[in-house]
């Protein structure tokens, strides 16, 4: 094993899940910023190359990391982007089913396990407002 190569192996195929296959509403502002592609996109291509082959997912990590040098701010795994995309979701109180079908997970355990975690701040406010229910 020692002085082995590592070797990515890159896979095209289905989704891993049914979920997995989900719409995802665009803003108004991105859809301003993305529309004009339409013209010059191939609908049988892939969004991000607009060629009929994919590209290796770690060219987009190392463009992503070198971005964040050059901008100098704080690397944050790619992944992580979505563990902020969810986080951000839930503090504007959009409730948690919603998240869940937006992230593509077969059960809301998965978002709630993985992504709700109150802070004291949270707690504070959920007790303030069953006293408040109670009257008091």
């Amino acid at each position: 094993m020692e002085g082995e190569k590592k070797h990515t192996q890159f896979v095209i195929n289905t989704p891993k899940t049914v979920n997995s296959c989900r719409e995802i509403p665009l803003s108004k502002e991105l859809l301003a910023m993305v529309k004009p592609m339409k013209k010059v996109v191939n609908g049988d291509f892939y969004v991000l190359t607009n060629e009929d082959k994919p590209k290796e997912p770690r060219t987009y990590r190392n463009y992503y990391y070198r971005l964040m040098e050059k901008l100098d701010i704080p690397k944050l795994k790619y992944h992580g982007l979505r563990h902020s995309f969810a986080t951000r979701c839930i503090e504007a109180g959009c409730d948690y089913k919603t998240v869940s079908v937006l992230l593509g997970h077969s059960n809301i355990s998965t978002t709630l396990n993985l992504y709700v975690h109150p802070n004291m701040e949270q707690k504070k406010r959920c007790i303030n407002k069953m006293l408040k229910s109670l009257g008091k």
